[in-house]
């Protein structure tokens, strides 16, 4: 620790009157007294991941000396508005613990045509009530299949389609006045073979060359597929893809986690992750708040390994963090790893992703809906709901991707559930398969030699309404519409960031019409991103349709929400409720509480008040969905699909 200390500082001596010589017009602004407090507070932690990462390598200080210089210029660079937001941030670092906040996503194409079309739909993000918009992968992108837009090809081109970076920037300050966060993804595990730096190193740029994994032979692609797992087995095997393009005439082993046309950056170069901290400084000064990384625990490649949550993973994520602390101070990351909770867990913090998607709890409420037993969703997020102090969960019941079964085998083996088995039930419950399913999902990446399959389909589709239209039976419309709002209520309530998938809130059915489109027909995920029908969007002011009956309890949901202090922060404590069917929780923050108790069968069920009374609750309570009294005396009774929102009064 002594020998840390003593190269930061022989390093700060080195570098920083060579930062002020490159800086020396800029030395007694205000703006430069700024970044200077936040160097000295934030440098610390840069060069101690740094050093982790390439201090190894003999050409370190001359890279992190071009990393300070970067940092410096974007700061500078940053607009006025967004220094003062940085500002704000500051003083208030837990404003996106609130139970204000509320999230949304979509893509800009499907949901508004174009940015312009997004600027255009800022009354209805209103109305609805966001904090925090989401828009789906909108950088410019290979025409044809580009993974969903997940394949970039350049970080600073708006899709021409779509707009142009102008009209991103105007559209983030519109929704900072209007109270909303703009949130984007920043994919750093990978870019399209079709961004320069993959051209350039095709080219034979010698500065390009190690910006990817490129292999002359199979002989080192195949020591690292011994320990790797296939992610998309049937758009290739292993990890790597044949590339004959190079202009020497030599073909390469590229490595490509994902799918061919998408190329794994190389962190082992420094380069690398300057010319990646650039990017996403860029897209900070646009006005970006939130940036969801993509396939962060993919990152680190490590021989021998699996190559996913490697410690130096997590090293990487908070270097970057580190330079959004010192150039970019009110940007927050939100992780996206898809993997086993635990590991979902180690990316929360902090120092390295503020904000965690909580696939664990949406796959679970998924379970709950099927199996009508909610003995694995209450035993899991008893565990595993705990997340750092300054963090939060962004809950959600479904998303532009796939439903895959993360929870642990270990919970559920537990509980006498054998893991593999339960999956292969629950993708047949959600394909419809399983007789006496509600469900009409779709199998996406179906492995017929392993078993394995996630699930695709729109939360209305998925919930039963789809079937129930088709059947034309209201009691079976009017559980789908229950199980709709059930899970709703349930992000809405728990601790953390509720997040929509912009439709869901109007009971958007399956579309089908996806397999006619050759980019897209391969894809299952494509049944559940529909465009957006506006004639039936207006239909939510109307009571008597399904859109405004879904809509419109939604809509007091929401409202609910953001009146009860109870709900702000994430501190959740999951109940024994001595009913097998209802799901029971306790919220509280700043002295309030509120009790929630949500009944997941399609019968009637019944708690008794004696198994509440046991945590220290109150006879009288306020129940505030239907807004009537409810007293603990013997027994409540829930209808089906009921949630209650129960709080506490004197007297």
């Amino acid at each position: 620790m002594h020998d840390l200390h003593r190269e930061l500082h022989r390093t700060l001596n080195r570098l920083l009157p060579r930062l002020e010589q490159h800086f020396s017009d800029k030395l007694k602004t205000a703006q430069w007294r700024t970044f200077r407090q936040r160097l000295d507070a934030h440098f610390p932690i840069l060069f101690e991941r740094l050093l982790a990462l390439y201090g190894q390598q003999y050409d370190f200080y001359y890279h992190l000396e071009q990393l300070l210089v970067l940092l410096g210029e974007s700061w500078l660079a940053r607009p006025t508005a967004l220094q003062k937001l940085d500002q704000a941030r500051e003083k208030a670092p837990d404003w996106f613990q609130s139970q204000e906040m509320l999230g949304a996503v979509c893509y800009v194409d499907l949901f508004a045509g174009d940015l312009a079309g997004v600027r255009q739909k800022i009354d209805y993000f209103q109305e609805l009530g966001l904090t925090y918009l989401h828009l789906m992968p909108l950088f410019k992108a290979p025409e044809g299949d580009s993974d969903g837009g997940y394949a970039i090809s350049d970080y600073r081109q708006v899709d021409p389609l779509l707009g142009s970076m102008d009209e991103l920037r105007m559209l983030a300050a519109e929704l900072r006045q209007a109270g909303i966060s703009l949130v984007l993804d920043f994919v750093f595990n990978h870019t399209s073979d079709e961004h320069r730096w993959a051209q350039q190193m095709r080219a034979g740029d010698p500065d390009q060359q190690e910006t990817y994994f490129a292999f002359p032979d199979r002989q080192m692609p195949d020591a690292y597929d011994r320990t790797l797992r296939e992610i998309f087995p049937d758009q290739h095997a292993g990890s790597f893809s044949y590339r004959a393009d190079f202009a020497d005439g030599q073909a390469r082993w590229v490595w490509t986690t994902f799918n061919s046309f998408q190329w794994d950056l190389n962190y082992q170069n420094p380069q690398t992750f300057n010319n990646m901290a650039a990017e996403m400084l860029f897209l900070a000064n646009q006005g970006v708040e939130v940036l969801r990384l993509d396939a962060l625990a993919f990152t680190w490649k490590e021989m021998g390994t699996n190559c996913e949550s490697l410690p130096l993973a997590h090293t990487l994520v908070q270097a970057f963090n580190a330079v959004a602390r010192i150039a970019a101070p009110a940007l927050l990351f939100k992780s996206e790893a898809i993997v086993h909770p635990d590991e979902v867990a180690e990316y929360i913090s902090a120092q390295e992703c503020q904000l965690s998607y909580n696939p664990l709890l949406m796959a679970l409420l998924w379970e709950t809906l099927a199996t009508r037993q909610v003995r694995l969703l209450r035993a899991s997020m008893a565990r595993r709901f705990a997340i750092p102090a300054g963090c939060a969960w962004v809950n959600y019941v479904r998303c532009h991707d796939d439903i895959g079964w993360t929870f642990d085998d270990g919970d559920a083996s537990a509980l006498g559930i054998n893991g593999y088995d339960h999956r292969r039930f629950l993708n047949a419950f959600y394909t419809g398969r399983f007789p006496g399913s509600f469900a009409r999902g779709l199998p996406f990446q179906e492995n017929p030699r392993t078993g394995d399959a996630r699930i695709s389909g729109s939360l209305a589709s998925l919930a039963g309404l789809e079937r129930a239209l088709q059947l034309g039976d209201e009691r079976e419309i009017e559980l789908a519409i229950g199980r709709i709002l059930l899970l709703h209520a349930i992000i809405l309530s728990m601790g953390g960031i509720p997040l929509l998938y912009l439709g869901d809130e109007i009971g958007v059915l399956n579309d089908y019409g996806y397999r006619a489109q050759a980019d897209k027909a391969g894809d299952s995920r494509w049944v559940h991103r529909p465009q957006t029908d506006w004639e039936k969007m207006a239909q939510r002011t109307d009571p008597s349709a399904i859109e405004g009956r879904i809509y419109s309890q939604l809509q007091h949901l929401i409202h609910l929400r953001k009146t009860q202090p109870a709900l702000a922060g994430h501190h959740t404590q999951i109940l024994t409720v001595g009913n097998a069917h209802v799901l029971g929780y306790l919220r509280e923050h700043d002295g309030q509480i509120l009790l929630v108790l949500a009944n997941f069968s399609e019968r009637e069920q019944q708690v008794a008040a004696n198994d509440l009374r046991l945590y220290g609750l109150s006879y009288a309570f306020r129940e505030l969905i239907a807004d009537e009294p409810l007293h603990l005396t013997e027994w409540i009774t829930l209808r089906p699909y009921q949630v209650l929102w129960l709080r506490p009064v004197s007297g």
